[in-house]
């Protein structure tokens, strides 16, 4: 099995940087548009970040399989209805689904979510994580954009440019990542 090929031998889609910064009441989530198959860039301009949600007062970004994402998406938009609008209820509670349910455990993909009071990645092991310092990131650039804002914010408090800077070091590393950033602020 190589780096762009599942489980089952089936070239996947590859890598994306999604970020997410916390900075007093602003929280900004952002993420380049590119979707790689292999080593070729099948698209420049995905959205891979946007508002969600009955008030759209929801920012979600993901990494991995498109399909999933958007399965996803759709999964934790329905949990926000049925939880009033409660992020982190909904959050748990999909991740609930996402680890258990036959169907949703093989999903590859990671988030990033955000409303005006919370800044979570979750995961398909059932992780519902809140960042220390009010950054996170993933993705395949994730770890390049991390430790960008991470340096960045001992002396920026903005937190969009926070995310901007570290988005253009993580395009500028990584192959999967590029310049074209969607940012969505809460």
């Amino acid at each position: 099995m190589t780096d762009t090929q599942d489980r089952h031998g089936l070239v996947q889609w590859h890598g994306t940087t999604i970020i997410g910064v916390r900075r007093g009441d602003k929280i900004v989530v952002a993420g380049d548009g590119q979707v790689s198959m292999g080593n070729t860039v099948m698209k420049p301009n995905a959205r891979k970040v946007r508002r969600i949600g009955k008030d759209d007062k929801v920012v979600a970004g993901f990494a991995g399989a498109t399909a999933d994402a958007f399965t996803l998406f759709e999964r934790l938009e329905k949990k926000l209805e049925q939880y009033s609008g409660q992020l982190l209820r909904a959050a748990v509670e999909l991740t609930k689904d996402w680890r258990t349910d036959k169907y949703l455990r093989n999903l590859e993909a990671l988030m990033i979510v955000a409303d005006k009071d919370n800044l979570l990645v979750l995961t398909g092991n059932g992780d519902v994580l809140e960042p220390e310092g009010g950054i996170t990131a993933i993705g395949s650039g994730g770890n390049y954009a991390l430790a960008a804002a991470k340096a960045i914010a001992d002396y920026e408090e903005d937190a969009e440019t926070i995310a901007r800077k570290a988005m253009q070091v993580a395009a500028e590393i990584c192959v999967f990542t590029n310049g074209n950033v969607t940012v969505e602020t809460v």
